[in-house]
């Protein structure tokens, strides 16, 4: 399984923290054509804590194929999937994102081996508690702002929205949706153990460029 027991570790020193730091998504639309494997690569070297795939278009083997190779391009950084437990588990990927509509995590938590991770997405305290009750090891929590990147996303929350929301859980919170290297001090002093960013990174005519600048305010 790529990069180990993440899981586990999930205390203030623990690893799955530090590996929430910096989540680099690579949407194959954000990535327009380009190889989600090399711009792994180039956002790891910018200093990304964690990797997570999101194509939702994709049929399932195809998809596999293309995490593996962003695992093989990423060693010792946790690569995880967006929504389909399937693949990330016949991939060997460090974990699943489920969002409120996806395959429940309850049920997920009861079919993966220790150590896989499980993110769960929450835009209000109730979708924080139901995730955190679900069973998710960490919840992405937005969007912070509007973003065409995900058309479900929901009404902005801003960083007050994310503070209120924060305070319904004791899981790790990720900020994301919309969020820029500008943004990375005040979520992190609304509790964000970590920014998840799509466009910041991969719209950027240097990935690696981009996500140091993020890495480096955080």
């Amino acid at each position: 399984m790529n990069g180990g027991d993440w899981g586990s570790g999930m205390g203030d020193g623990g690893r799955l923290r530090q590996a929430l730091r910096l989540i680099v998504i690579l949407d194959d639309g954000a990535a327009a054509g380009r190889d989600l494997a090399e711009l792994a690569a180039a956002a790891v070297t910018g200093g990304a804590t964690m990797l997570q795939v999101r194509a939702k278009q994709t049929p399932p083997g195809p998809l596999a194929e293309i995490t593996r190779r962003v695992v093989a391009a990423s060693p010792g950084v946790p690569v995880i999937v967006n929504d389909r437990l399937d693949v990330a588990l016949a991939a060997g990927a460090a974990g699943c994102h489920l969002g409120q509509h996806d395959f429940p995590l309850a049920d997920a938590r009861a079919m993966v081996p220790a150590g896989f991770i499980l993110g769960g997405s929450a835009g209000s305290a109730g979708e924080a508690r139901r995730a955190s009750q679900g069973g998710a090891h960490y919840l992405g929590v937005g969007p912070i702002h509007g973003t065409g990147n995900k058309s479900d996303a929901g009404a902005a929350i801003g960083a007050d929205g994310f503070a209120t929301v924060r305070a319904a859980t004791t899981l790790p919170c990720v900020a994301i949706g919309g969020v820029t290297a500008a943004d990375v001090p005040q979520l992190l002093a609304a509790g964000a153990a970590g920014v998840a960013v799509i466009g910041a990174v991969l719209n950027a005519p240097d990935v690696e460029a981009a996500a140091r600048t993020i890495a480096r305010e955080l």
